[in-house]
C-alpha cells in the first residue's frame, strides 16, 4: 500500500460557543501552533431541521443548554452565513481551509454559495437526498460524508446514488462512530479495511471521523490507510456543550497532526540493503572475523 500524505482536520464544530472571538482563536491556534490542514464549523437552518416539537422541547441534557429550549440552544451556537464568510476569509489570512457540515438544503445552499473546498455531510444526513442531490448537481468541490449510524446497505445506497450524478471521484466517505466518546472497542478500526476493499475505485479517498479518547487510534486509521482523519477540537474540555469531552484541546491536536506527518515518513521500504545513515554504525559495530 503507497500512504498519501495525512491531512488533519479540526472540527470546531459548534465547540467556539456562539462567540466569533473564540471561533477566530480557535482557527489561528488550529493553524499556527496545531498545524492541521484545515478547520471544520456546522451549519444548521434549525427551523428547517426542528419539527415544531424538537425546537421548543428542553434541551436533552440541560447542563449543556446555551438556550432555555432546543431550538433556542442551537440558535445561540449558530453563525449566519455573512458570518461564516468572515471565517472562511480569517482561514484564508491564516493559511488553513475552511469546511462546515452542512445539516440541512438551506444550510448547503448558504455554504456552498462560499465555494470552500469541501463540504461535509454528517452521518445523520448522509441519506438527506434533497440536499445531496442539490449539492451534486451544484457544487463542484468535494463531498466529505461520515458513515456513522449507517448500514452497509445505506452506504452502499450512498455511493450509487453519487455515482448516478456521475461525483463518485468527488466523495470521500469517513468510516464514523456516532458517540461522544466512543469506547475503543466502538471504534472498529478495521471497517476502514472493508471501505477500502469495496470502495477503493469508486470514491475518492476513505477517511476517519473518530470521537474516541487520545490519538492512539487517529494514527493506526491512518496506517490502515485513510489519509484524512477529523478529530473534534476545544480549547477546554471542560467547557459547556456537548462535544467538548470528545474533543482534542490545542495539546492534543498539534501532537495527531505532528505524529501523522511523522508516520507518513516513516512508511517506507528501505532503498537498499544497507542505508547511509547505517554505514556509519556498521563500519563501527559489525562484527568481523579475526
Amino acid at each position: 500500500m503507497t500512504h498519501k500524505p495525512p491531512y488533519t482536520i479540526a472540527e470546531i464544530g459548534g465547540n467556539h460557543k456562539g462567540d466569533m472571538e473564540i471561533a477566530k482563536e480557535m482557527i489561528k491556534i488550529a493553524a499556527i501552533f496545531c498545524k492541521v490542514d484545515a478547520v471544520k464549523f456546522q451549519k444548521r437552518h434549525n427551523i428547517e431541521l426542528l419539527t415544531k416539537e424538537q425546537y421548543k422541547a428542553p434541551h436533552p441534557n440541560p447542563v449543556n443548554s446555551y438556550g432555555d429550549t432546543y431550538g433556542a440552544h442551537r440558535e445561540f451556537l449558530e453563525f449566519d452565513v455573512d458570518q461564516h464568510k468572515e471565517l472562511k476569509d480569517y482561514c484564508e489570512q491564516m493559511g488553513v481551509t475552511y469546511s462546515t457540515s452542512v445539516w440541512d438544503t438551506t444550510s448547503a445552499k448558504e455554504i456552498a454559495s462560499l465555494s470552500p473546498d469541501f463540504i461535509k455531510i454528517p452521518s445523520a444526513c448522509n441519506n438527506h437526498y434533497e440536499m445531496l442531490g442539490w449539492l451534486c448537481e451544484n457544487y463542484t468541490g468535494e463531498i466529505h460524508c461520515s458513515t456513522g449510524m449507517t448500514t452497509k446497505e445505506e452506504i452502499e445506497q450512498l455511493v450509487q446514488f453519487f455515482e448516478k450524478y456521475k461525483r463518485g471521484k468527488d466523495l470521500v466517505l469517513y468510516n464514523c462512530t456516532s458517540g461522544y466518546p466512543v469506547p475503543f472497542e466502538d471504534v472498529c478500526l478495521l471497517d476502514i479495511t472493508t471501505l477500502i476493499e469495496k470502495y477503493k475505485d469508486r470514491v475518492k479517498h476513505i477517511g476517519f471521523s473518530g470521537h474516541h479518547l487520545g490519538i492512539a487510534v487517529d494514527v493506526a486509521a491512518y496506517t490502515l490507510g485513510a489519509p484524512i482523519i477529523e478529530r473534534h477540537y476545544t480549547l477546554d474540555r471542560t467547557w459547556k456543550g456537548t462535544d467538548h469531552s470528545a474533543s482534542l484541546e490545542p495539546a492534543g491536536m498539534r501532537k495527531l497532526a505532528r505524529d501523522l506527518r511523522a508516520v507518513y515518513k516513516a512508511l517506507t521500504h528501505k532503498a537498499q540493503d544497507i542505508l547511509p545513515i547505517e554505514q556509519v554504525q556498521r563500519d563501527k559495530l559489525k562484527y568481523r572475523k579475526n
